[in-house]
């Protein structure tokens, strides 16, 4: 009798770093693997992202509708997450697995690894240990480690926080970030291809934005919003090609001023999404990268790219020789940028998010030691 592996996916975030997982996870034996996709793959608003799960070859055997915030309030965000775990009550309550995956730390994501515990599922948890201290996903993040019964971390500080939060280390393994291995092992386009693909000459200096809410201080997020447009209207010797903010407390108000923005400058460029090879291909091509995301942390390590990160949402993560640090202010931004357009990283290799086979070893520890019992039961 063959197992069942469920994948927990919620946005086109965390589908991008799955991806390399997925597809080993399909060629486990005697495994069968169900993807649930729920939260802003099901939003027409977000790009209806699940189409790209099926343009990449893979079934999606679940959807779980009504999983996503309608607005961007306190109340939008825990109405949301009320729905989702009143969604997967139902979902869980019919379906059963042997092992299910988790990403990350978004409230969607939360409710419906909360709504499993009841029912005693088998979480596995990507991405544990992790601080982020300017977003509510940091106690999310953590509280889904806690209800997780494996761990798979991106380095070993944070499995180190792991084990401190959950007082276990037998179930705690560090076996890199997924994000290398598909940085390894996708073809990313050149910048003639790229050119087609964004509508943006990457030969031209180009800045690569994606600034998500600060949902802590969600209020001054009116206040950045004016700051970043400010600083970016006055680069005009840069492209700037923004990808738009996760649905979180206050990003309306971020991707209006975006929009406004680009509307009303010409070498400003927004879009919803650039797929995870235009993304990291334009993130390879980039000047620097400027905002606030979690890939300007991971992603951007392995090239390496410049990234001037903005503000309070990623204190507490590791900052490698590539990141810069500056408070969201119009001219600390500018000032930040100019200074660091030159930087060169000859013979700088990052390699603190392991080597680009951390698929490989998850599957082994899955196949060898997780479902080890399953089979011998069987």
């Amino acid at each position: 009798m063959s197992v069942k592996i469920g994948i927990l996916t919620s946005s086109r975030a965390d589908y991008s770093i799955y991806y390399p997982l997925i597809k080993a996870l399909n060629l486990l034996p005697n495994s069968h693997i169900e993807i649930i996709a729920f939260g802003t793959h099901l939003s027409e608003k977000y790009g209806y992202t699940v189409n790209q799960i099926l343009a990449d070859g893979f079934k999606v055997q679940h959807r779980i509708e009504n999983t996503f915030a309608l607005g961007d309030s306190p109340k939008d965000i825990s109405d949301a997450m009320g729905n989702t775990l009143l969604q997967f009550s139902k979902f869980w309550q019919s379906n059963q697995f042997d092992l299910v995956f988790c990403l990350g730390d978004r409230y969607e994501m939360f409710a419906a690894v909360s709504a499993s515990v009841p029912f005693q599922v088998k979480i596995a948890h990507l991405y544990g240990g992790e601080k982020t201290e300017g977003a509510i996903d940091d106690c999310l993040r953590h509280a889904l480690s806690v209800m997780s019964k494996y761990h798979f971390t991106a380095c070993e500080a944070y499995k180190n926080r792991v084990i401190e939060l959950t007082s276990h280390s037998g179930n705690v393994f560090n076996f890199g970030h997924l994000s290398i291995d598909n940085l390894e092992r996708l073809p990313l386009l050149n910048i003639e291809d790229l050119l087609i693909k964004t509508g943006v000459n990457f030969a031209k200096p180009t800045i690569l934005c994606t600034f998500h809410p600060e949902t802590v201080n969600y209020e001054s997020n009116t206040l950045y919003a004016k700051e970043i447009c400010d600083a970016f209207s006055e680069l005009t010797e840069f492209q700037i090609l923004i990808t738009m903010p996760n649905s979180d407390t206050g990003g309306a108000i971020i991707r209006s001023s975006f929009e406004k923005l680009a509307a009303s400058n010409p070498n400003i460029i927004t879009t919803e999404n650039l797929g995870t090879i235009g993304y990291l291909s334009a993130m390879k091509y980039c000047k620097m990268m400027v905002g606030n995301t979690s890939s300007g942390f991971v992603e951007a390590s392995y090239f390496p790219t410049t990234v001037i990160n903005l503000g309070e949402r990623q204190t507490g993560r590791i900052i490698t020789p590539n990141i810069f640090n500056t408070h969201i202010q119009k001219q600390q931004i500018i000032d930040a940028v100019r200074n660091n357009i030159n930087n060169t990283y000859e013979n700088t290799k990052i390699q603190i998010y392991g080597s680009g086979n951390t698929a490989e070893l998850i599957c082994n520890e899955v196949q060898n030691t997780i479902l080890k019992n399953r089979y011998l039961h069987d």
